[in-house]
């Protein structure tokens, strides 16, 4: 049975992770953003209490 022979399909499984860790991340990685990153003010956010109607 050819299936049970790891020789190929493990070269094969090795080379497709290694495509995988090393080639196609930096393709990934040098892609941009639409729209850039706001960074938040560091002055506290005014909460309002809810007006309920039913309370």
């Amino acid at each position: 049975m050819p299936q049970l022979n790891p020789s190929p399909w493990l070269a094969i499984m090795m080379l497709s992770w290694l495509t995988f860790l090393i080639i196609v991340p930096p393709k990934i990685m040098t892609h941009l953003y639409p729209n850039g990153f706001v960074s938040r003010s560091s002055e506290e956010l005014k909460m309002s209490t809810w007006n309920w109607p039913w309370v």
